[in-house]
C-alpha cells in the first residue's frame, strides 16, 4: 500500500498538527506545502512548496489540510473539493452559514470525502463525559452549562486577523465552534433557536500598533498581567471580549456558553444536569477529573464518583494525534467518523447567529434547516426521522 500523497495549504501556528500526518514509509508523508509566508514553508517536510493554493491542487496531491484563516476555509474547500481531494479542514467550517451550506453543498455534488478537524471530540475529557452521558449515570440530558475561561486571550486573538470580524465573524463563532459541537454531541440534538450578549470590554481601549505592521517579537510567548497592561494590539479590533449566549436544541435541551478572553486561567468547565443526576469537569488537561452527583438531594457535598480523565500525551492531551489517524483512514478508505460535517455547520450557524444577535441587543434567531439533498448525504438515515 503506498502512501497516502497529503498537500497541507497553512503552514502557520497549526503546522504542528500536519506534522503528525508526516509518516513516510507508514501510510501517509507530506508532499507539498503551500503558505503565503515563504518563511513557513520550511515549517514542514515536503517535496515542493507554493504560495498560491491552487497551484498545489494541480499537484499530484491525494488529500490536503487546510489550515488557513478562517475566512479562506470555504473558498479552499470547494475548490480542493471540486479537484477531487479529501479534505481535512480546522474548525470552524467557514464563517458564515451561506459559505458553510456551499462546502457541504460541493461535497455532496462531487462524492468528494470532507473532514472537519473538531479535535475536541477526540479529547479525554470529552469522550469520558459523553461515556458517562451514555451509561445514563446522570439521567437524560437537560440542561448543558459552559464556560469558558479564556486565558492570554489578548495575545492569542487580539493581535492579529482573529481581531478582524471580516476575518472571523467574532470571537464567540471562532473559540466556540468546538464548544458549541460538544454541546451538541453531548446532548444527542442541534441548537434552533439562540440568544447572546456580549461586548469589547477590555482590549478596546489598549495601545494598538499601526496597520501594516508584524506583532512583536514573543509575541505568544509573553504574558503581560494583566490583561490591561498589553501593547501592540493589532490596529483593527471589532469583537467582543465577552460574550454569552443560551440555545435551545431540537430536543428539547436548554443550554448556555460564556466566553471570556481577559481570564486569568485558560480552560473550558462543562456542566451537565439530567434527569437523574448532574455530571462537572474539573480540568481539562493533564489532571483533570469528571465528577458526578447522582444519589440524591442534598445541600453542598463532594460527588459520588469521581472519574480521572485517562492520561495522554501529545496536542491537545492526544486529541491532534487521534484525529489525523481518523482523517488518514477516513481519506483512503471512508466510512464513519466521530467528526461530522454537518454538525460543523449546525456548531457555525450557532455561532454566528448568536454573533448577530449580541451586535442587535439580544435579538433571537432562529437556526435555519440545512437543505435536505444536503443532508441526506451525509447524514442518509435522518430521512427516516
Amino acid at each position: 500500500m503506498h502512501d497516502l500523497r497529503l498537500g497541507v495549504i497553512g503552514a502557520g501556528q497549526r503546522s504542528t498538527l500536519a506534522a503528525t500526518a508526516h509518516r513516510p514509509g507508514r501510510g501517509c508523508r507530506i508532499t507539498a506545502v503551500c503558505d503565503t509566508d515563504p518563511a513557513a514553508l520550511t515549517r514542514l517536510p515536503a517535496e515542493r512548496t507554493f504560495t498560491d493554493y491552487r497551484d498545489l491542487l494541480e499537484d499530484d496531491v491525494d488529500a490536503v489540510l487546510v489550515a488557513t484563516p478562517d475566512d479562506t476555509h470555504a473558498e479552499i474547500a470547494i475548490a480542493a473539493l471540486r479537484a477531487g481531494k479529501a479534505v481535512y479542514l480546522e474548525k470552524p467550517l467557514a464563517i458564515t452559514i451561506g459559505d458553510c451550506d456551499e462546502v457541504l453543498r460541493t461535497a455532496a455534488e462531487t462524492g468528494t470525502r470532507l473532514y472537519l478537524g473538531h479535535n475536541m471530540r477526540h479529547m479525554g475529557v470529552v469522550r469520558l463525559m459523553r461515556e458517562v452521558i451514555a451509561r445514563g449515570e446522570i439521567g437524560v440530558p437537560k440542561t448543558i452549562w459552559v464556560r469558558h475561561f479564556v486565558g492570554r486571550g489578548g495575545e492569542y486573538y487580539f493581535k492579529d486577523w482573529h481581531a478582524d470580524r471580516r476575518r472571523t465573524t467574532g470571537l464567540l463563532l471562532q473559540k466556540a465552534a468546538h464548544d458549541l459541537d460538544v454541546i451538541h454531541w453531548l446532548a444527542g440534538g442541534y441548537t434552533e433557536r439562540v440568544s447572546a450578549f456580549g461586548d469589547l470590554m477590555v482590549y478596546g481601549a489598549l495601545d494598538r500598533r499601526p496597520a501594516g505592521t508584524p506583532p512583536a517579537e514573543g509575541w505568544l510567548r509573553d504574558w503581560p498581567w494583566p490583561p490591561s497592561a498589553s501593547t501592540g494590539l493589532h490596529h483593527l479590533i471589532d469583537v467582543e471580549d465577552v460574550s454569552v449566549m443560551n440555545m435551545r436544541l431540537d430536543n428539547g435541551v436548554i443550554a448556555a456558553y460564556q466566553q471570556c478572553h481577559f481570564s486569568p486561567d485558560y480552560w473550558r468547565n462543562y456542566t451537565v444536569i439530567g434527569t437523574h443526576g448532574r455530571l462537572e469537569n474539573l480540568g481539562d488537561g493533564p489532571g483533570s477529573v469528571v465528577q458526578v452527583w447522582n444519589s440524591g438531594q442534598s445541600a453542598y457535598r463532594e460527588p459520588d464518583v469521581t472519574y480521572a480523565v485517562p492520561e495522554a500525551t501529545g496536542g491537545h492531551g492526544g486529541a491532534d494525534e487521534a484525529i489525523i489517524e481518523e482523517f488518514l483512514r477516513f481519506a483512503r478508505h471512508g466510512g464513519p467518523t466521530d467528526t461530522s460535517p454537518v454538525a460543523a455547520r449546525m456548531s457555525v450557524a450557532a455561532g454566528y447567529l448568536a454573533t448577530l444577535s449580541l451586535r442587535e441587543g439580544g435579538t433571537p434567531f432562529d437556526v435555519p434547516p440545512l437543505d435536505a439533498a444536503t443532508l441526506s448525504y451525509f447524514m442518509p438515515e435522518k430521512l427516516s426521522d
